[in-house]
Formats: structure tokens, sequence, C-alpha cells
């Protein structure tokens, strides 16, 4: 007899093992009745957005008939709670949190942003649970996207001569996959400045190709230096319109190296001034490859006939079909109207041309003229100042001006090689020979004894 009662023990010992470990597991895996009461509450809105982040949400239920220790609050996207995360835990019954906070649950549980679809809460202690409350909702992302690639102090060497070419393709990951449109802007700075550039903008795609010109065109923008590795912020912004207004979400920036090359890029103006040919016609540059292209020629008669070419050759150029028009391998000669220096301005993103009066010039007591006449200044085209090659100076003192007119003129305040528009005059101290430059753009001088 002592045996029997042996043998039921071990069969029966296990089964009740079982049955003790799989009490915790029952409620997640059978349909069980609810020990005790969820009260229905509401969200205020069936499609949330970022602005509801802090509106409080509250929960409140009976309190579980047996067990202790706290109560856990489940969120799920299915009616069975097979997957599930939960919200928060209370040590009472009830429970005051956030619409973000419950947003960003229903996200984990699985719930889709811009998707209308139906989230179900219960409460949870031991092996207690309660009914299950529900409801219809769109959530929106919580998070910005997050840039995969470039990686954080990685480095980029961009190739000048392949501008065309991708230098990079900046990766980023997010939501584009729930069924609405997103834009996303991709911007970069300088490293911990709030000045942004773009590098273009790309929509429903997580990824945007950049050439080395976009890149190099945008990274000196920043303030960085040709040929010098900078630290370069980028950032992504997803921007997407919602039933409840406009959600836009920023990732946070990473920070890696770029190395730009001097980015400027030059047209030619071969014409009647100079006998028609590309190899020594005047450059026209543009110092950003911004498609806006500046030249300064010296149209040697009036009505003067000229093109625009894109390299010193006629494999390609521009003309004109009249007016200030151009026509891209087609078109008349364009028409300087006046003798001299002309400005010549050419717009290849609007198509279009202009040409104004501009000579530089010094004048001072120091100079042949005295302060009644200009001596006027030859354009370097190859070395971008105006300059005059030799000219004999006395002890005196002399000023820079534009067109022979004190409208716009220079000087110098510290007679150390800056100028400053309307400055001081330029002391002369030694008569002599001088080679004299003037660099407009990057507003210095130099004078040089021969």
């Amino acid at each position: 007899m002592k045996n029997i009662f042996k043998i039921i023990t071990v069969m029966i010992l296990p089964l009740l093992l079982v049955t003790a470990c799989r009490d915790d597991a029952d409620r997640d895996w059978t349909t069980q009745e609810p020990s005790f009461k969820l009260y229905d509450t509401t969200l205020g809105a069936t499609v949330l957005y970022p602005t509801m982040a802090d509106n409080p949400f509250l929960l409140t239920w009976d309190d579980a008939p047996a067990g202790s220790g706290a109560y856990s609050v489940m969120v799920s996207s299915t009616e069975d709670f097979a997957a599930k995360v939960e919200l928060a835990k209370s040590e009472t019954n009830t429970l005051q949190t956030t619409i973000g906070a419950l947003n960003t649950a229903m996200l984990q549980a699985g719930l889709s942003p811009y998707s209308s679809q139906t989230a179900y809460i219960r409460i949870e202690r031991g092996t207690e649970v309660s009914n299950a409350i529900s409801f219809t909702v769109t959530t929106y992302p919580a998070n910005g996207p997050l840039i995969t690639k470039p990686t954080a102090g990685s480095a980029l060497v961009l190739d000048q001569d392949n501008p065309d070419a991708v230098a990079t393709t900046i990766e980023w990951n997010d939501y584009t996959n729930y069924g609405v449109s997103v834009s996303y802007l991709v911007e970069i700075a300088a490293k911990g400045s709030s000045t942004f550039y773009s590098l273009g903008t790309v929509e429903d795609a997580n990824s945007l190709a950049v050439t080395n010109f976009a890149m190099d065109k945008a990274v000196l923008r920043t303030g960085a230096v040709a040929n010098v590795a900078s630290d370069i912020d980028v950032r992504v912004t997803a921007t997407t319109a919602s039933v409840g207004g406009t959600i836009v979400k920023t990732s946070d920036v990473v920070t890696f190296k770029v190395t730009p090359y001097q980015l400027e890029s030059f047209l030619y103006a071969p014409g009647a001034y100079q006998g028609w040919n590309p190899e020594t016609a005047e450059a026209l540059r543009s110092a950003t490859s911004n498609g806006i292209y500046i030249g300064y020629i010296n149209y040697t008669e009036p009505n003067s006939e000229f093109k625009i070419t894109t390299a010193r050759n006629w494999d390609n150029s521009y003309g004109t079909d009249g007016g200030n028009t151009l026509v891209y391998n087609g078109g008349g000669n364009l028409v300087a109207p006046n003798a001299g220096y002309q400005k010549l301005t050419v717009d290849t993103n609007a198509f279009t041309y202009a040409l104004e009066a501009y000579s530089w010039g010094i004048i001072g007591s120091a100079t042949p003229g005295g302060w009644d006449n200009d001596t006027d200044m030859v354009w370097n085209s190859t070395d971008n100042v105006w300059e005059i090659s030799s000219i004999a100076l006395v002890a005196g003192e002399i000023k820079f001006r534009l067109n022979n007119d004190w409208a716009v003129n220079y000087g110098d305040n510290g007679n150390d090689g800056t100028l400053e528009d309307g400055g001081a005059n330029i002391p002369i101290t030694e008569a002599g020979n001088y080679k004299i430059t003037f660099d407009m753009e990057n507003l210095v001088w130099t004078k040089t004894k021969l």
C-alpha cells in the first residue's frame, strides 16, 4: 500500500508544479474572465498630435479581490494581449499619466503612426486581470529620424575632378512605411552653429545622394576653408501634414569631417574686342559656382559684339534672341553698346545677362592727375584684382574710386593694406614708380615699389 501512495505522489507532484508555474502565465495565453473592473475612459480626441503630449490621461479601476503588489497598466494592439507593453505601474487603483506617454506605449505595442487603429488597455496584478477597454486612435511618431550615415567622426574628402559624382549618401531610419507622405530636409552647419544650409529635400525616402559639387558649395557656405578638414554637423528634419496639424521632427546632429576644395567656376567672353579667340578671351568668374558669373571687359569700340562660351573653345556657347536673354547653343551675338570697361554679369539660372559701366582708378595728390583726374586701373582676371602695373607717384595721398566719381570710394583708415568704404586718404611717403593692386572682393590693396 505504501508503494502505491508513493507512486501516486510521484505522478501528481509534477502536475501540481506545472499548474503552479502556469498560473502567472494564464492571463497571457488564455481568454481569462476579468476579476475586477477597469472603467472606460476617453482620450478626448481620436487623432493625437504632439501638442497634446502633456495632456492628462486618467484611468481608474476597482481593487483586485486578491493578490498583492503593484498594478501593471498594459497596452496592446490586439484584443488577446498576445503582444503587449507596460504603460506604467501603480500602487493604487488609479493612474494619471500623459497622452505623450500613452502615445509612446501604443507605438511600442505595434500601432503605426498616422493610421487609425484600435488600442486595448487592461490592468494586471499577479494572476488577476481586469476587463479590457479599447478605443480607436491615430498615433503620431514620437521620435525624429535617426542618421545612420555618415557616422560620427568619419571623414569625407571631396573630389574636385569629379564634381557631378556622388560624394556621399546621407542615410537615416524613420517612419516612411506608414502610408503617409513625409518630406525630409537634409542640412549641414559648422560644428556647433545654429545656421544650417540645405543639401536638399526628398519625399518618402530614407537617403539623399549628394554630389561633390553640391557638398562643396554647402560646406564652403558654412565658413570651411578649402583643402582643410572641417567639422560639419548634419541633421535631417521630417515634416508631415496630419489631421491634427503639421508634425515636424528633427534628428540629433551627427558631426563628421569634410575637406572641401576651392569652389569657383568660369565662363569666357570671346568677341570683337579681342579677335574672337576663346583661348585669350576674358574670363567670367563665379566665386561660389551659384550660376552667377561676373567679368570686367574693356570693349574697344561701341556696339562691340561677343558671345559667352563654357570653355576656351566653341563647343558650347550662349547667344541671344534679343533683349537681355541668353540662348544656349543658339541665338545671335551679344552686343556691348558702349566702349570702355563694362561689368558683365551672366546668370545661367535665369538665362540673362547685364552690362554696366564699371572701372576703378586711383586719384589723389600723389598721382599724375592730382585730385582732378583718375588714373585708370586694368582688370587682371587671372589674379582677380584691378591693377596698375607701373605708375609714377610723388609724396602725397591717394584713394580708389569707382567710375571716376566719389559716390563709391575706398581708403585705408589704418594704412595697413585693408580698405574701408569712404575710408581715410592713403599716404604715399616716398616718390617713385609703383605697382598698385586693388582687390574689391577681399577689400585689400598693395603697393610695390619698382
